[in-house]
């Protein structure tokens, strides 16, 4: 029955963060500079909320790209942003902490 919810509702499986970032996913923090700077996921790179659609150019050729933030919130917008601009190859990770727990 949950099956069906899922496709009658277009719900997926959760992405496999681990895998995604084994395979060398673009890892984008979405926090502001300054929340970035007290804590940084390895790896990630800062690309504040407000200037994914001016940067567009940095996303290009990425096989995977996880975007997070503080709460998942920023990290859902930014994600829609870009799935608007062409790209499908985006998963929300949600939080920092979410993420960097699958970071090596």
């Amino acid at each position: 029955m949950l099956n069906f919810f899922k496709k009658l509702f277009g719900a997926s499986e959760k992405p496999d963060l681990n895998a995604l970032i084994e395979e060398g996913a673009f890892l984008v923090d979405v926090r502001s500079p300054q929340e970035f700077a007290q804590s940084k996921v390895k790896g990630s790179v800062n690309i504040p909320l407000d200037s994914i659609s001016r940067q567009l150019g940095k996303f290009k050729d990425k096989k995977h790209i996880i975007v997070f933030c503080r709460s998942g919130n920023r990290s859902s917008q930014a994600k829609s942003i870009l799935q608007r601009n062409g790209f499908t190859n985006v998963v929300n990770g949600g939080t920092a902490g979410n993420v960097n727990q699958f970071v090596k």
